[in-house]
Protein backbone atom coordinates (compact mmCIF):
# COMPACT_ATOMS: atom_id res chain seq x y z
CA UNK A 1 0.00 0.00 0.00
CA UNK A 2 0.93 3.33 -1.21
CA UNK A 3 -0.10 6.60 0.70
CA UNK A 4 0.47 9.83 0.17
CA UNK A 5 -0.90 13.62 2.02
CA UNK A 6 -1.99 16.43 -0.17
CA UNK A 7 -3.90 19.41 -0.19
CA UNK A 8 -6.45 20.16 -2.82
CA UNK A 9 -6.09 22.91 -5.61
CA UNK A 10 -9.09 22.59 -7.38
CA UNK A 11 -9.73 25.77 -9.60
CA UNK A 12 -13.54 26.89 -9.18
CA UNK A 13 -16.26 26.37 -6.59
CA UNK A 14 -18.23 23.61 -8.21
CA UNK A 15 -16.79 20.65 -5.60
CA UNK A 16 -19.38 18.02 -7.14
CA UNK A 17 -18.38 18.47 -10.14
CA UNK A 18 -14.66 18.08 -9.20
CA UNK A 19 -15.78 14.67 -6.92
CA UNK A 20 -17.71 13.07 -9.95
CA UNK A 21 -14.38 13.52 -12.27
CA UNK A 22 -12.47 12.32 -9.45
CA UNK A 23 -14.80 9.34 -9.70
CA UNK A 24 -14.70 8.43 -12.85
CA UNK A 25 -10.41 9.10 -13.06
CA UNK A 26 -10.52 6.58 -9.64
CA UNK A 27 -12.61 4.16 -11.61
CA UNK A 28 -9.93 3.75 -13.87
CA UNK A 29 -7.72 1.97 -11.72
CA UNK A 30 -7.21 -1.38 -10.66
CA UNK A 31 -6.23 -0.54 -7.23
CA UNK A 32 -8.31 0.41 -4.25
CA UNK A 33 -8.31 3.93 -3.77
CA UNK A 34 -9.32 5.25 -0.69
CA UNK A 35 -8.78 9.46 0.57
CA UNK A 36 -9.29 10.31 4.01
CA UNK A 37 -9.80 13.71 5.51
CA UNK A 38 -9.59 13.89 9.59
CA UNK A 39 -11.52 10.61 10.77
CA UNK A 40 -13.51 9.96 7.62
CA UNK A 41 -12.01 7.53 4.93
CA UNK A 42 -14.02 6.70 1.94
CA UNK A 43 -13.68 4.91 -1.46
CA UNK A 44 -12.52 7.32 -3.92
CA UNK A 45 -14.68 5.39 -6.58
CA UNK A 46 -17.72 5.43 -4.84
CA UNK A 47 -19.56 8.57 -5.58
CA UNK A 48 -21.90 8.44 -2.54
CA UNK A 49 -18.87 7.92 -0.16
CA UNK A 50 -17.04 11.00 -1.47
CA UNK A 51 -19.98 13.48 -1.36
CA UNK A 52 -20.26 12.23 2.63
CA UNK A 53 -16.43 13.65 2.66
CA UNK A 54 -17.44 17.03 2.17
CA UNK A 55 -14.10 18.29 1.03
CA UNK A 56 -13.11 21.79 0.71
CA UNK A 57 -11.32 23.57 -2.09
CA UNK A 58 -8.08 24.36 0.61
CA UNK A 59 -8.13 21.01 2.45
CA UNK A 60 -5.76 18.30 3.41
CA UNK A 61 -5.89 14.73 2.62
CA UNK A 62 -4.19 11.42 2.84
CA UNK A 63 -4.62 9.41 -0.58
CA UNK A 64 -3.94 5.32 -0.28
CA UNK A 65 -3.45 2.63 -3.13
CA UNK A 66 -3.29 -0.82 -3.04
CA UNK A 67 -2.89 -3.22 -6.05
CA UNK A 68 -1.51 -3.97 -9.12
CA UNK A 69 -1.35 0.04 -10.45
CA UNK A 70 -0.83 1.19 -6.62
CA UNK A 71 1.91 3.72 -7.67
CA UNK A 72 0.30 4.88 -10.98
CA UNK A 73 -3.35 5.65 -9.48
CA UNK A 74 -2.28 7.28 -6.71
CA UNK A 75 0.06 9.96 -9.11
CA UNK A 76 -2.62 9.99 -11.22
CA UNK A 77 -5.14 10.91 -7.97
CA UNK A 78 -2.92 13.09 -6.46
CA UNK A 79 -1.99 14.70 -9.90
CA UNK A 80 -5.48 16.07 -10.58
CA UNK A 81 -6.26 16.87 -6.74
CA UNK A 82 -3.43 18.88 -6.51
CA UNK A 83 -3.48 20.36 -10.26
CA UNK A 84 -6.62 19.48 -12.09
CA UNK A 85 -4.92 17.09 -14.33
Amino acid sequence: MKKKHISIKLEGEQMARHIAMLVQKASKYESSIYIQSGDKRVNAKSIMGMMTLGMDLSENLEISAEGTDEDTALDGITGFLTSGE
